[in-house]
């Protein structure tokens, strides 16, 4: 005996069957719930977000007895548990609707067809793809079946929240487009006068929707009305300018440039196919990763990590990497790399972003989501002005579709979560300068200096060919001041790249390379900024903990001479301590019962570099 039979219909008022009888939730918030749990099936809904659904910044204090409430209604309706299906009705083949709860949230398991949206979705690609291929008579037909699909907006009868809103703006967008497919089809086929009807009421409702305009234009101008397709060229002018404060676009200018001509350029038979004049281009995904930059050395370990977090797993969000280390370590060429050998398993984008500016500060994330929408294709005007919108729209857009976010130095932990896509097949990777405790990052890389033999490598490597017979000893005793980081050894390099008639023994001979400072412009090993910037993010008692140590030139920083040299008592000197560390500023390990603080000494030398400079501008304050 089959399974139950189960239909969700969303484009239009909300309708359910099961077996054929109408099951539709009648309670509101039952009603959002569902309709949730339908437009993420397959998916998992988190709790948090169905909080905010129901409840936005205003939840119950029994929220959570609610929610299950909820729940127990829909599985008891609608025959969504698992537990209580009859025997030998698919509860083992799996082939069941059921409604689970995981970690973190719920899961509307179905099959994809039962619901019209994904039938919908599915036919107006198809039609896309056959328009493309040159068969505007079977997109035609293809297109009108999913259009047809469609009985009103879509949750019309459903009182949304912010996420249901977000959707039913999503789902309208895809009949849109499948409209505007549609009638490119008509077009290309020369059944202007079937659609004039049609395309005059829509222009009507949109009048700065510029491809209607442009395709009424067309379709008026072979009808023999070239008056009136010049009307719609000024009223859709006037109509930018007043509402949007823009011209028309080039295309549409094309239009009425050629209406006015009537060279012949639109007609059917002599020009171009219509459906390639008005059809508006597919946006290009988004490909926004910075070159790769010169080779990796010493990171094959630390890549394969980054690579393996972002590999398919059983997980119900999207992978979540964080790559960490001190400044200069080399965070942001590693997430570069591993975001070019992954690129062609997110197929619809590649994002980036740098989260700080040329001080160190943390830049807003609305502000980045703001690049993001633009750069799928939302006009600048239709993007809302919330955090909270831009990143709802984000996710949204993002839901069902494989997109790689490459994020850079990121300061502060808010940062991360309205940034975050929402599909499972989606990645996102983090150069930190602080240790996150953000509980969605899966997996934490930890960067640290290169050991000597690989420092020496890359110097090498770095260098121009001519210098490849330099003796290798000479290259590491140039490595040692850097560290083991690549920006310093980037740094050296390129000074060696800049004096050709130099050797590296000379090199070693260069004071500048000890740390000791002279003016506080210089920066020899090109580490200052970088530590500079991470200072910035820390708590001010913690900066100056960091200028002071900086002078000392013990290998290891001591609790208890930490807690007398500040006068602190063991608690409060440990906490200045760890805000340190978790900037990387100090690296720590265990010995036994106690905790070893190390400062690299080309930290120290930054650090004594940034005292000069604030000495600096202090006296010209004083001298001002």
């Amino acid at each position: 005996m089959g399974g139950s039979v189960l239909r969700i219909d969303l484009l239009g008022p909300l309708q359910v069957t099961l077996d054929g009888a109408a099951v539709t939730p009648s309670a509101p918030k039952i009603r959002r719930v569902f309709s949730l749990f339908a437009l993420c099936a397959n998916h998992i809904v988190r709790t948090e977000q169905l909080i905010e659904e129901l409840w936005e910044e205003n939840p119950p204090s029994s929220v959570k007895t609610t929610l299950q409430t909820y729940v127990y209604q829909l599985r008891k309706s609608l025959c969504l548990d698992a537990a209580q299906r009859p025997r030998g009705r698919g509860a083992a083949a799996g082939d069941q609707p059921v409604l689970l709860t995981l970690t973190g949230g719920y899961l509307l398991s179905v099959d994809p067809e039962v619901l019209d949206a994904n039938r919908f979705d599915r036919e107006a690609q198809r039609g896309w793809a056959e328009l493309d291929a040159g068969d505007p008579e079977a997109a035609f037909r293809t297109l009108d079946d999913a259009l047809g699909l469609w009985r009103g907006p879509a949750l019309v009868d459903v009182n949304p929240g912010p996420l249901l809103q977000a959707e039913a703006l999503r789902l309208d967008e895809m009949r849109k487009n499948a409209l505007e497919h549609r009638i490119d089809a008509a077009l290309r086929l020369g059944r202007h006068q079937e659609v004039l009807g049609e395309l005059t009421r829509l222009a009507a409702q949109q009048p700065t929707h510029e491809g209607f305009q442009a395709k009424l234009m067309l379709a008026f101008y072979r009808s023999g009305r070239r008056s009136e397709a010049l009307h719609v060229y000024q009223r859709t002018r006037a109509a930018l300018a007043q509402e949007l404060g823009l011209d028309p676009s080039a295309e549409l200018q094309r239009v009425h440039r050629a209406v006015l001509a009537a060279n012949g350029s639109l007609d059917r038979r002599t020009g171009p196919a219509p459906a390639q004049q008005a059809r508006p281009a597919r946006p290009e995904p988004p490909r926004q990763l910075p070159s790769a930059g010169p080779q990796l050395v010493g990171r094959s370990a630390e890549l394969e990590a980054v690579l393996a977090g972002l590999r398919p797993a059983d997980r119900h969000g999207p992978a979540v990497v964080a790559v960490e280390g001190p400044p200069g370590a080399g965070k942001s060429a590693l997430c570069v790399h591993a975001g070019h050998e992954v690129r062609d398993r997110y197929p619809d984008g590649q994002f980036h972003a740098v989260l700080a500016d040329g001080e160190g500060r943390p830049l807003e994330p609305g502000d980045v989501l703001a690049e993001f929408l633009r750069a799928v294709g939302i006009p600048a005007a239709q993007i809302p002005d919330s955090v909270d919108e831009r990143s709802r729209w984000f996710r949204t857009w993002t839901a069902d579709r494989q997109v790689l976010v490459v994020l850079d130095d990121l300061v502060e932990d808010s940062q991360l979560a309205p940034l975050v896509p929402a599909g499972r097949e989606c990645g996102v990777v983090i150069a930190s300068r602080r240790r996150l405790s953000d509980p969605g990052v899966a997996t934490t890389v930890q960067l640290r200096p290169l050991g000597p033999a690989d420092s020496a490598r890359l110097l090498v490597n770095l260098i121009e060919a001519d210098r490849g017979d330099e003796a290798l000893e000479d290259a590491r005793r140039l490595a040692a001041p850097c560290d083991g980081l690549p920006l310093a050894l980037h740094t050296v390099a390129t000074r060696l790249r800049l004096r050709p008639h130099w050797s590296m023994h000379r090199m070693l001979a260069w004071s500048d390379l000890t740390g000791q400072p002279g003016t506080a412009g210089d920066d020899p090993l090109g580490l200052q900024t970088s530590v500079a910037r991470s200072c910035r993010t820390a708590r001010e008692d913690a900066r100056r903990a960091f200028l002071e140590l900086s002078v000392l030139d013990t290998p290891e920083v001591r609790l208890p001479d930490v807690a007398a040299v500040f006068e602190l008592d063991g608690s409060r000197a440990e906490a200045l301590l760890d805000e340190l560390a978790n900037l990387h500023l100090l690296s720590v390990e265990r010995c036994g019962d106690e905790l070893r603080y190390r400062l690299l000494p080309s930290f120290r030398a930054a650090g004594r570099w940034l005292i000069a400079e604030e000495d600096e501008l202090a006296l010209a304050a004083v001298c001002d």
